[in-house]
């Protein structure tokens, strides 16, 4: 889990991993060799429940997916591994079946939340972020000449936030918009970002264009294409990422079917869920070159190579 013993500083400030060590950059890039590689787990959803033969999910199965997904990428050299949200898909103890698995991941590990990581009473609700092992629900962190930022969208929501917290009551105004509009992703479960959370996203991509890093973005929510899963606010985010000359994808979960687009050189990339189907699983290793992504896909997943466009 991320902790201060890590060396990573999470929040509203940019954040530097410890660096990527072994090889220079130039040098891997030299012998032909990824810059770095890290992994990518989307909507493992474990509950100990029965599946939903409906919806095609396969809850408690998750848990050996994970344990064959973290063997897989303990025989990698990975920067890190990352979950693109619902870790669980409902009740609170279904973290403690669920986390101790990544106790056996060699890698440094960030968690991002989904619309079901809340499906929990009430009383709970301000206790997700931690027991995630996260100082913030929202936060970058960087290496390799790219900074990572984890957006949170369940920042404005009908779900997260607490019962009295004021964002529930601009949720409903965003979500009554939508639907009056006939928007196809006017859902409940769908979230948003605060206005607050939005200009540190602006910031931060501008804080690493100074800086001279390529950005990629990770969230729950897809953004691109139109889809019933999105984040309500999709547009003004997509817009902000495409006229930003030093990002290069965004990465998401939530639509377990996957999808994908792309914009000018931008990548939008959604990540299958793990959780569906009930033998086969869903992950990826992420390889990070000069010139292009390569996305090596295990089980449902698909691989991709995504070329980098040039600043």
């Amino acid at each position: 889990m991320i902790t201060r013993r890590n060396l990573l500083k999470i929040g509203g400030t940019a954040a530097m991993f410890a660096p990527f060590g072994g090889f220079t950059i130039d040098a891997a890039a030299a012998e032909g060799a990824p810059l770095f590689k890290f992994g990518i787990v989307a909507d493992p959803q474990y509950a100990p429940v029965v599946p939903n033969l409906k919806l095609n999910r396969y809850y408690s199965n998750s848990l050996w997916k994970l344990s064959e997904a973290i063997e897989a990428f303990n025989q990698e050299d990975l920067r890190f591994v990352a979950t693109l949200g619902d870790i669980i898909d409902r009740h609170w103890e279904s973290y403690a079946h669920i986390l101790p698995l990544y106790d056996k991941l060699k890698h440094e590990r960030f968690f991002l939340l989904g619309n079901h990581d809340y499906d929990v009473a009430a009383e709970y609700l301000t206790s997700v972020v931690r027991t995630a092992g996260m100082e913030k629900a929202y936060y970058d962190f960087a290496g390799g000449g790219y900074r990572f930022i984890v957006l949170d969208g369940n920042d404005v929501s009908l779900f997260a936030p607490p019962k009295d917290d004021p964002r529930r009551e601009i949720a409903t105004k965003r979500l009554e918009y939508l639907k009056a509009k006939g928007a196809v992703n006017a859902q409940s479960w769908n979230g948003s970002l605060s206005d607050e959370q939005f200009a540190w996203l602006d910031k931060t991509i501008k804080t690493a264009q100074s800086a001279g890093e390529k950005v990629i973005v990770m969230g729950h929510y897809p953004i691109y294409p139109e889809n019933e899963h999105n984040m309500w606010d999709s547009g003004r985010i997509v817009e902000l990422l495409t006229a930003s000359s030093n990002v290069v994808a965004y990465f998401n979960g939530h639509n377990h079917a996957g999808n994908f687009g792309e914009i000018n050189g931008k990548y939008f990339v959604n990540f299958k869920g793990m959780v569906d189907t009930p033998a086969t699983s869903a992950y990826s290793i992420v390889e990070i070159y000069d010139d292009r992504i390569e996305i090596r896909g295990f089980g449902r997943e698909e691989n991709r190579s995504l070329k980098i466009q040039s600043a």
